[in-house]
């Protein structure tokens, strides 16, 4: 995480490239200043997740409601997502954020309330969570939204990037600073420091204006919030190329969650916690100066070439990670893996920013927001079962697949595992292939048309 004074520099001198580019300065420091505000808030909620994991698992031993924490922070907002989107429309950009951060404010001191009362019971903390999950879910479609309102075209791939360093910082500081944190005070204190950052992204969101989208046109009326809701994905489907990407992309979750599951158990069935910590914070602080590099980058000219390209090095890495049982290999492999998603993920919003009009982000990021994120609680449920079921015993002493992949990859722990990776990373190279192959997608940018407001200069 950048220090402050650092932040600011870097952030100044962002607002003065705006500037030159035709955005104006209000514009530039409206988008720094809710960038600066989301960074700090997504930090701090990182915070208490790790807190509360810690928590619920010390507190229980229980796997199971342990994995209901996490389903309890994720499903509720994925599943009402099209209808937070609808809202986003509704409210603004800027309101919308001030309801998800208010919401969490409210969330963090009910559970620093029943934390010091003594009687927060687990049931309802998932209460709580869930509430919570469904305030997040309009944090980033909301957060992307005001991009096309407050950047210019020829930046969103730079937007992108800054985007993504807040993703990244939450996953580097997050577990660490949590640690360090619930070593020298309780579980309720950590959560006073989320209540916190609450309070200072809010305070960053009442600095700003967003302007408001170009209006729908005349005579199409208001319809209902179902129908709003519904608009989302009439949108996407009427488009092959936006359904090439949103495939594409519930293809890559889908992987990236079976991974998330499972490299904790691969590296342990060959070394230990310290070495596991590494890997984590090696493949971490690669997705961090991807970010920074793509901040500074912009991504390519046609980003579409930003998303398959590479997704294909992303693959490669997974592809790489299991071809050994060896901590160095895996690390550099997560490296590789992790310092390319800044640029998928960048460059595909770029995308969705020009080719979807303002007036209708919010639904359509938010519906794109469920089916893309759809396929991760596929990919934890599936996980654990695939693994231990079909690929480690593949791979183990007198396995099927030790003659021939045994001299290979190796034979015993982890190995089947290893093996999983690799599929995975097959998978991935070669939905980027089919992608190029898809004219639709290949094409996307030429196809359809941008839809700017006349306030954002090309």
């Amino acid at each position: 995480m950048l220090p402050a004074h650092r932040a600011g520099a870097r952030a100044g001198c962002w607002s003065e490239r705006l500037a030159m580019k035709g955005i104006g300065v209000q514009g530039s420091r409206a988008f720094l200043l809710i960038w600066l505000g989301q960074l700090v808030s997504i930090t701090g909620s990182a915070l208490t997740s790790f807190a509360l994991g810690v928590w619920v698992y010390s507190r229980t031993g229980s796997v199971t409601k342990y994995s209901l924490l996490l389903l309890a922070t994720a499903l509720p907002g994925i599943l009402l997502s099209p209808f937070v989107g609808a809202l986003i429309d509704r409210w603004g950009q800027r309101s919308a954020l001030l309801v998800s951060d208010g919401g969490g404010a409210l969330v963090a001191v009910s559970l620093v309330l029943l934390f010091f009362s003594g009687r927060l019971q687990i049931w309802e903390l998932y209460v709580l969570l869930s509430i919570s999950s469904v305030c997040r879910a309009a944090q980033l479609p909301a957060f992307m939204a005001s991009i096309s309102l407050l950047v210019p075209k020829a930046q969103f791939g730079r937007a992108g990037g800054m985007v993504q360093i807040v993703q990244a910082v939450s996953l580097v500081v997050g577990p660490a600073a949590g640690a360090a944190l619930l070593a020298l005070t309780s579980v309720a204190g950590v959560i006073l420091i989320d209540f916190a950052t609450f309070l200072f992204s809010l305070a960053t969101l009442t600095l700003i204006r967003v302007p408001p989208p170009p209006p729908l046109p005349e005579g199409a009326g208001r319809p209902s919030l179902l129908r709003e809701a519904a608009a989302g994905w009439s949108f996407i489907r009427e488009r092959p190329g936006l359904i090439g990407l949103l495939g594409f992309f519930c293809v890559v979750n889908f992987n990236i969650a079976v991974v998330q599951t499972l490299i904790t158990p691969m590296i342990l069935d060959f070394s230990n916690p310290a070495t596991l910590g590494t890997v984590l914070s090696v493949g971490s602080v690669g997705m961090l100066l991807g970010s920074i590099a793509m901040s500074a980058w912009g991504g390519p000219r046609r980003h579409v070439h930003g998303v398959l390209g590479f997704g294909i090095l992303f693959g490669l890495g997974l592809f790489a990670s299991g071809l050994r049982a060896a901590a160095a290999l895996i690390a550099a492999s997560f490296f590789l893996s992790l310092f390319t998603v800044p640029f998928v993920n960048a460059s595909s919003q770029a995308i969705w920013q020009s080719k979807v009009p303002p007036a209708i982000q919010g639904r359509v990021f938010a519906v794109r927001q469920m089916m893309a994120w759809s396929a991760i609680p596929i990919g934890y449920l599936l996980a654990g079962s695939v693994a231990d079921r079909v690929f480690k015993p593949l791979l183990r002493a007198g396995g099927p697949l030790v003659p021939t992949l045994g001299p290979l990859l190796g034979v015993g722990p982890g190995r089947g595992i290893g093996l999983l990776f690799m599929l995975l990373g097959c998978t991935t190279i070669l939905t980027c292939l089919l992608g190029y192959a898809f004219a639709p997608l290949r094409e996307i940018e030429q196809r359809l048309p941008d839809q700017l407001p006349a306030a954002a200069p090309a």
